[in-house]
C-alpha cells in the first residue's frame, strides 16, 4: 500500500487540488445565490428572459 502511495503521489495531490478548486467555486457560487447575484453580473431589466427569471420575483 505505501509503495502504490509513494507511486502514485503526484495523481492523488493533482486530484486533491482540483477538488478543492471545484469546491471553492461551488461554494461562491452558492453564497452569490442567496445574495441574489445573478451569473452574469448585470441586472435582468434588458434581459429578454427577465420576467421568468428568479431573481427577479422576491
Amino acid at each position: 500500500m505505501l509503495a502504490w502511495l509513494s507511486e502514485n503521489f503526484a495523481t492523488i495531490m493533482i486530484c486533491a487540488v482540483l477538488i478543492a478548486v471545484v469546491a471553492a467555486i461551488l461554494v461562491s457560487m452558492v453564497k452569490s445565490r442567496k445574495k441574489g447575484k445573478s451569473s452574469c453580473g448585470c441586472g435582468c431589466a434588458d434581459c429578454p428572459m427577465g420576467g421568468a427569471c428568479h431573481f427577479n420575483k422576491k
